[in-house]
C-alpha cells in the first residue's frame, strides 16, 4: 500500500493512526461524501480549512465535516483582527494539497494548527491524509502534539 506524505510522517515518528482509502468522486469532495464512504459519523470526520489573516500569514483550521467555519471565533483563537479562506486557485501553491485533500500533516510550509474543541470528545478524529480517497484516523491528542496545534472554541 502506498502512504502519503503525512501518513508516512506519522509512521516515521511513531504515531498511531489507521489508513483509510475510499472511493473518489470529482463532482462531490464534500465532508459528506467521505464519512458516507467511509461509513463513519460526519462529526468524526474532520475538515482541513486554511486560512489567511490580515497580514498574508496562513494557518490551519480543522472543524467537524457538519460544521461551517466562524471566521471571528478564528480569527480571535489566532490573535488576529480578520481571517479569510485561502482562495482556492492559490490552495495548492501555498499548501501543496487541492481542495478535498488538504491535511495539516505535510504541507509545504508549516502553518499554525487550530483544532475545534468538540474533538476533546472523539476518541478518534479522521482527517485527510493528504491526498483525496485517503484518511487518516488518530487521536485529537496525538494529532496536536505531532502538529504543535492547539484547541479553538467557535
Amino acid at each position: 500500500m502506498q502512504l502519503t506524505n503525512a501518513a508516512r510522517q506519522l509512521k516515521q515518528r511513531n504515531v498511531p493512526f489507521t489508513y483509510h482509502m475510499y472511493e473518489v468522486d470529482e463532482t462531490d469532495v464534500s465532508a459528506k461524501h467521505v464519512a458516507h464512504s467511509l461509513n463513519k459519523p460526519l462529526d468524526e470526520l474532520y475538515k482541513t480549512i486554511c486560512l489567511s489573516n490580515e497580514k498574508k500569514q496562513h494557518a490551519f483550521f480543522l472543524i467537524s465535516g457538519e460544521d461551517e467555519i466562524d471566521l471571528k471565533a478564528a480569527a480571535k483563537a489566532w490573535g488576529t483582527k480578520k481571517v479569510s479562506p485561502v482562495p482556492m486557485k492559490e490552495l495548492e501553491a501555498l499548501t501543496g494539497y487541492i481542495r478535498g485533500g488538504v491535511s495539516p500533516i505535510g504541507a509545504k510550509k508549516r502553518f499554525p494548527v487550530f483544532l475545534h474543541e468538540a474533538a476533546k470528545e472523539k476518541e478518534t478524529i479522521t482527517i485527510s491524509a493528504g491526498k483525496r480517497g485517503f484518511q487518516l484516523e488518530l487521536k485529537p491528542d496525538d494529532l496536536l502534539k505531532f502538529v504543535g496545534g492547539r484547541w479553538f472554541t467557535q
